[in-house]
């Protein structure tokens, strides 16, 4: 089925400057979706149980020769892994790439991921934890349809939450995308006032800081979102200082918090006390409170495009009507490219 590029202009390239963004036009039924496993292992019953909803959705899916492959804390070696995802990207018949789950490994084969083929043929890519840097950096590469979050089956019924919107409807549309962040989220009281705008980008604070010099985009004029798992407040406090003193966060537009689970105090030291101490001093809107990340009833949202945080209104909202038609709209393409 013949499948229509858009682009849009966003910041956050390593030029900081205006750039066209390749993202994939939305699936219809009959579209092959593929599972590959860029990290760790996933357990397979729960994969294809993923599988056989979006079988039930209408589409095709198929798995890469590693998907289950196990190799230590690996789905098998490096070149195993990239070779999957890379065929999944120079595929033409391959319109959405699913990450079967996070874990560790993604760092190792972020920088050589078939950029040009991604270019040339791009789709969506569903995914987050570890999986975060292959975000960032096919991002910083020029290209779109990531989209943070998972799909597994407990979703069979989470489908119709009113908290967010279903994975079938992003996948399957570009109608803009509403979420609110939740009061019992441990994150909603760093909330501060104001609003931001630009494109949103990153995940997982641990993958972003293991991108940082190398596979993190420049996030001048970005919405930065920052979620986290299981890690001792130490380790937070080194990596959101090194971002900070490295310069990483300088000129982001706003900070956009998800789920920090699993967190333990260290004393009376809380990890909203530590965030708190790291983030406010960029002077930027921050909303917390967003279900994204590891926590009960994650949600999932698009990557990239352009997105206002509103910290009054408790929201953030993402535009992808924005997106425009290589083929409908070849002259405004050419204007942005100058």
């Amino acid at each position: 089925m013949g499948q229509v590029s858009s682009a849009m202009p966003c910041f956050g390239m390593a030029e900081s400057m205006h750039v066209e963004l390749a993202t994939p036009a939305p699936l219809r039924p009959g579209d092959k979706i593929r599972f590959v496993s860029p990290a760790s292992t996933p357990n397979r019953e729960a994969v294809e149980a993923s599988a056989e909803l979006l079988r039930s959705w209408g589409f095709e899916v198929d798995f890469g020769p590693n998907a289950f492959r196990k190799l230590h804390y690996l789905a098998g070696t490096d070149e195993e892994r990239l070779s999957d995802f890379n065929q999944a990207l120079r595929d033409p018949e391959v319109r959405a790439i699913f990450a079967t789950r996070g874990g560790k490994g993604s760092y190792r084969i972020a920088d050589r991921l078939d950029f040009e083929a991604a270019k040339r043929n791009p789709k969506f890519f569903v995914g987050f934890s570890d999986v975060t840097i292959l975000h960032m950096a096919l991002w910083k590469n020029g290209i779109g349809g990531g989209i943070h979050g998972a799909l597994s089956s407990d979703d069979w019924e989470a489908q119709g939450s009113s908290i967010g919107t279903p994975l079938r409807e992003l996948l399957t549309s570009n109608d803009d995308i509403v979420l609110r962040s939740q009061a019992e989220e441990e994150t909603f009281a760093l909330t501060t006032e104001g609003k931001a705008e630009g494109p949103l980008v990153g995940g997982n604070l641990d993958s972003i800081a293991t991108a940082a010099g190398w596979a993190l985009p420049n996030l001048e004029g970005c919405i930065l979102l920052l979620e986290a798992v299981d890690m001792y407040l130490g380790q937070v406090d080194r990596q959101l200082t090194m971002l900070r003193k490295g310069g990483h966060l300088r000129g982001v537009a706003g900070i956009a918090l998800g789920q920090f689970t699993d967190f333990k105090p260290s004393g009376a030291l809380t990890i909203v006390d530590l965030l708190r101490d790291h983030l406010a001093p960029l002077n930027v809107p921050i909303l917390g409170g967003l279900p994204l990340g590891h926590g009960k009833s994650s949600q999932r949202i698009p990557l990239g495009c352009h997105t206002v945080l509103d910290a009054n209104q408790r929201e953030i909202r993402v535009f992808r009507r924005d997106l425009i038609s290589l083929l409908d709209n070849p002259q405004r393409i050419a204007q942005t490219r100058r």
